[in-house]
């Protein structure tokens, strides 16, 4: 009767002190092995403490959400949850996390979210992109990148390298932020008789990639020594070996495993997330930092075009599954650990804001100006300008880059610059993610004309146009009938 009596009106407290029980056994058997790393003050503590606070800072951030607009990224409370521990005295004092282990793990993210780029880039796309994608890409990348190296050098007085460098990272639009936005107003009809939504989303991937390979030419000459012609050889070399190793690997995993072979899927992604892994790290270790980035995209591409054609049943949209995993648990320790290296009261704001800011008006005038001869009117091309605000992901990944490899040289100015970039990309972060997600949301309706056959009460379906459709279709896959699968489906792809 006692047991009957418990199954029936107290499952739910069973379930729970079950819970209970299993972590403090963990606890109890990482505490007899690790003894003070893993209480207050520990290593060990800090990380898991960053961890469940990050994670709990992405859920409550995406409940902030009205009922027209997109919620927001859930990346800015994670960011948020690491300022605040850094930040807040007793607390700061108890979550302590080791340089190196903050710097490795940061790595194995950026391995990671690196590889996703990679796996999501679609070579059709990539062979119908027309001109004006192009430009939309290109220019508003490269000239912003050129304006925040100017401003930053003058204001911030960084060596032109390192203002380069700055400029790379805070060029890259965000997926993470736009995609999402996008198939809102898709799925209301706004700007799909243009496809303007289709060509955000197809140019924002390429915008990233151009950013990255810069960053890795500049990261490569600011850690050189010796003159300008051999730093600036050196960035040359680190950018074309990371595309020929990754040629290399890419090959290589097209044909090893072998598709008859048992686990495939795990096979595969084990030595994708390895070898990417391997390419980040080695490269740093070899001397040619800026080389592991592009090994990774350029390697994780090819494996994914080769496993897309693929005849076999197993194809790619497991193996991403398998990274997506992956990335679920870094992202928290990635932007948690990024805000905790930020420290409020060593902020100058003011210089930090213009350099920004300065950087952000030129790529709204200039994005505006890559589409004028495109065929939009005039509210449509201010649309444009203002959906390639946002920035997130890719500041996060590569913004801390510089500062880990100055630490590890041990050299303080070197420090204090990669602590400037670092900065600036936090706040650029906190600033341009939301208030681009609002820009999106606000403006779309009104700059952009409305589908004649799309109403409120029969939207358009956001596969309507081709190159979102085959997006989303090959993470669903073949066999997916579920509409309402197409707003996670698409956003998997728009971590960076």
């Amino acid at each position: 009767y006692f047991r009957s009596y418990c199954m029936l009106n107290l499952k739910h407290e069973i379930v729970m002190f079950l819970l209970v029980a299993m972590a403090l056994v963990l606890f109890g058997a990482v505490w007899s092995i690790t003894e003070k790393e893993c209480l207050p003050g520990g290593n060990l503590f800090g990380i898991v403490v960053l961890f469940i606070t990050a994670v709990c800072g992405g859920k409550l951030m995406a409940l902030i959400q009205c009922a027209p607009l997109p919620p927001f990224p859930p990346l800015l409370g994670m960011l948020l949850a690491g300022l605040v521990l850094r930040n807040v005295p007793y607390i700061t004092s108890a979550v302590y996390i080791d340089s190196r282990w903050s710097t490795a793990l940061r790595n194995i993210a950026l391995a990671i979210i690196l590889t996703r780029a990679g796996l999501g880039l679609d070579a059709l796309a990539l062979r119908k992109l027309k001109a004006v994608c192009v430009r939309v890409a290109v220019g508003p990348c490269t000239v912003e990148a050129c304006t925040v190296a100017v401003v930053s050098h003058f204001l911030m007085s960084l060596p032109w390298i390192w203002s380069f460098l700055l400029g790379f990272v805070l060029s890259a639009v965000s997926p993470a932020v736009v995609v999402p936005s996008m198939l809102l107003l898709q799925k209301e009809g706004f700007g799909v008789e243009k496809g303007i939504p289709t060509l955000l989303m197809a140019a924002g991937s390429f915008d990233d990639i151009l950013a990255i390979t810069g960053f890795s030419a500049c990261l490569g000459m600011a850690f050189a020594t010796g003159s300008t012609w051999s730093s600036l050889l050196k960035g040359i070399l680190e950018v074309l070996g990371g595309l020929t190793i990754g040629l290399v690997l890419g090959f290589f995993l097209r044909f090893f495993p072998s598709a008859d072979q048992a686990q495939l899927v795990m096979r595969r992604a084990f030595l994708l997330l390895g070898l990417s892994v391997l390419a980040v790290f080695g490269s740093r270790i070899a001397g040619f930092s800026g080389a592991g980035g592009l090994c990774t995209l350029v390697m994780a591409f090819l494996a994914g075009l080769s496993w897309r054609e693929s005849k076999v049943s197993v194809k790619l949209i497991p193996v991403a599954g398998f990274v997506g995993m992956g990335w679920t648990v870094f992202q928290p320790l990635l932007f948690g650990l990024i805000g905790a290296e930020i420290s409020v009261t060593a902020l100058d704001v003011n210089t930090v804001g213009e350099s920004s800011n300065t950087g952000l008006v030129v790529r709204v005038l200039f994005t505006f100006t890559m589409v004028l001869f495109a065929g939009f009117t005039f509210k449509e091309k201010v649309f444009i300008a203002l959906a390639w605000l946002p920035k997130a992901t890719v500041q996060a990944a590569i913004g801390s880059t510089a500062l880990d490899m100055a630490q590890a040289q041990g050299d303080a100015v070197l420090e204090k610059f990669g602590m400037d970039i670092l900065t600036v990309a936090v706040l650029a972060i906190l600033t341009t993610a939301p208030i681009g997600a609002l820009s999106i949301s606000l403006a779309g309706p009104r700059l952009l004309q409305r589908s004649t056959t799309t109403s409120p009460e029969n939207p358009r379906p956001e596969g309507d146009h081709t190159y979102t459709q085959a997006l989303q279709q090959r993470w669903r896959g073949p066999e997916s009938k579920n509409p309402d699968q197409d707003f996670v489906s698409t956003n998997q792809l728009s971590d960076l």
